[in-house]
């Protein structure tokens, strides 16, 4: 990351996947998104659209398997670039919350940059963990996705679906509620002196 740009690309190599991705906190949300997890790729790209961050993600992985592994190590990459890429955080606003809807789901999620990772998911109705979403996703992979997330980016995270129907559709709720939640916590604010926090750093 340089100093005058919130960007970083990271690359993660395993005997279960490989991962290289790209990201510009500063972006207009465009991507290019190929994790040869299809319902994966749709939700990363919702991120990128909707939290205003660029985004390039390629993966391969043991999704003859599971495509657990895949999803697990995109999204610890995807932690960690933004951890980079977010610096010492000077000027931030800190903190987002957003609620979304999607037809019959509705989800909100509340965002803080605070450099202590913590994830509080709450919601989802009975049996959605075990459903295959397009036939290969399981519902549970949207609640391990985020841990990873929230902890290899330092991220507190609360995200709560309050209705829904659909696990396509819920699911969808849940991701583009945490872009936008993200989006203002990333975002900077002009009254905003240093590091938003009494004790210096985040």
């Amino acid at each position: 990351m340089s100093a005058a740009s919130r960007t970083a690309s990271l690359r993660r190599q395993t005997s279960e996947s490989t991962v290289e991705l790209s990201l510009d906190l500063d972006g207009t949300g465009t991507s290019e998104i190929s994790t040869s997890v299809p319902f994966f790729d749709h939700m990363l790209t919702a991120f990128a659209k909707h939290s205003l961050t660029d985004l390039r993600v390629t993966s391969t992985g043991d999704i003859d398997i599971d495509v657990h592994h895949t999803v697990e190590d995109v999204s610890i990459v995807l932690g960690q670039a933004i951890r980079q890429a977010l610096g010492d955080k000077a000027g931030i606003s800190r903190y987002g919350d957003a609620l979304v809807p999607l037809d019959e789901a509705l989800a909100q999620a509340v965002v803080d940059i605070s450099g202590r990772p913590f994830l509080v998911h709450a919601g989802e109705p009975a049996g959605f963990e075990f459903h295959l979403i397009g036939g290969h996703f399981t519902g549970s992979m949207v609640r391990h996705s985020f841990e990873a997330i929230a902890f290899h980016a330092g991220l507190t995270v609360h995200v709560n679906v309050l209705a829904g129907r659909d696990p396509h559709h819920i699911a969808e709720a849940e991701y583009k509620a945490f872009a936008r939640a993200f989006r203002q916590a990333k975002a900077f604010d002009p009254l905003v002196r240093g590091i938003p926090s009494t004790k210096g750093a985040l």
